[in-house]
């Protein structure tokens, strides 16, 4: 068990929260997983239930579908989750906060309560093949009509396109101007004509990765998320809310393997070679520091910040806490290389080596805080 509970503000609020969805998660286990059933599809249904019971979207206002409360008590939800090894709350929350900033009132209305109760299921199509953390080359066009758009182009690496019914697409609808002024946002049924979704397999077997084209695919005026340009700025809040580690409910996952790596020194004593005992107390460092700063980020917002250039930090430090975590869980644990022990250690592993890529690239998050943070000089 976590021994770092995540607790700010009013401790009374939260130990009540925790005691209670504690007690709704004694009466609503975790499902079975069918033997022919996608992990989507298992987390769709886990999703549902969880919302049945009030515990998704706690953060978001009551007129939109959800409790009204802040983000310290959707935290405490996901903490709680890790602590018991369930899966997490659904990661949806940086796309509502996406439409909940940019949208109009009448989509907040009508896409956010379907949102978070599972009955719309989105992906992003962001990425493409030539535009990944440089987002802001994009290619994809959306070309203004009577009162729509037709879309040509393809976007990469869409998460789990082929089990969503919505995408919240990015396309150009400028050629001429700026690249960060010329991208808007759209809210794209995926049973459009002209949409076609190709999923890709990746190392660990999973086919969560998705090419997705769009040959002359036409768009609403409202389905356009917000005004013409302001694409970069919703993609950017996106992304800021998509790289905390309390956010998308990593922190307590680590906290488990980390609980168990130090049993696992407390256990073996010298048997352990040194340097993995050391590997072992700088994952513990890893993760406190982790702890720490997303601890400070969650008090920022608290006291009316906004998710910005900061969440580069926060991406880093999430990514080489996991690398280093997982690898020296290998090395600790090789019994899970081959499939003798917990088999989910070696495909986290897997997964993890993609940190540095996913939600923009370590390379690029380090030139982010070198200029929008440091105010750095760019190089000749």
């Amino acid at each position: 068990m976590n021994d770092m509970p995540l607790d700010f503000g009013d401790p009374a609020d939260l130990a009540r929260l925790r005691g209670e969805f504690r007690a709704w998660l004694a009466d609503h286990p975790l499902p079975e997983r069918g033997a022919e059933e996608a992990t989507p599809e298992f987390l769709h249904r886990w999703h549902k239930l969880l919302h049945s019971g009030g515990w998704v979207g706690l953060d978001v206002p009551a007129e939109y579908g959800g409790r009204g409360l802040t983000t310290l008590h959707q935290v405490a939800v996901s903490d709680e989750l890790g602590a018991c090894g369930a899966p997490g709350v659904p990661r949806i929350g940086y796309l509502a906060q996406a439409l909940l900033s940019f949208g109009s009132e009448e989509q907040r209305r009508r896409l956010v309560p379907r949102m978070l109760a599972g009955d719309d299921v989105w992906c992003q199509g962001f990425s493409e093949p030539g535009a990944g953390s440089d987002l802001a080359g994009m290619t994809t066009f959306a070309e203004r009509r009577d009162g729509h758009y037709v879309v040509r182009g393809q976007k990469l690496w869409t998460s789990y396109a082929q089990y969503s019914n919505l995408c919240l697409l990015l396309a150009r609808t400028d050629r001429a101007g700026a690249p960060h002024k010329t991208i808007s946002a759209f809210a794209l049924p995926l049973d459009r004509p002209g949409v076609t979704v190709r999923p890709l397999r990746a190392a660990n077997g999973d086919d969560e990765f998705c090419e997705l084209f769009l040959d002359d695919v036409r768009i609403e005026d409202a389905e356009r998320i917000g005004d013409e340009g302001i694409g970069w700025a919703l993609a950017m809040t996106t992304v800021s809310y998509e790289r905390n580690a309390l956010d998308t409910g990593h922190i307590s996952k680590y906290g488990l393997l980390v609980d168990r790596l130090r049993d696992a020194v407390r256990e073996r004593g010298a048997a352990l070679p040194d340097g993995l005992r050391s590997a072992v107390g700088r994952c513990v460092v890893d993760y406190e520091v982790l702890v720490a700063h997303t601890r400070r980020r969650i008090a920022e917002r608290l006291g009316g910040g906004q998710a910005g250039f900061e969440s580069s930090v926060d991406k880093l430090l999430m990514t080489r806490t996991e690398q280093r975590l997982y690898q020296t869980a290998l090395d600790v644990f090789p019994e899970t290389l081959h499939g003798d022990g917990e088999a989910e250690v070696f495909a986290e592993y897997l997964y993890s080596r993609a940190a540095s890529v996913y939600g923009g690239t370590s390379q690029i998050q380090r030139n982010i805080i070198a200029k929008r943070i440091l105010a750095l000089p760019s190089g000749d």
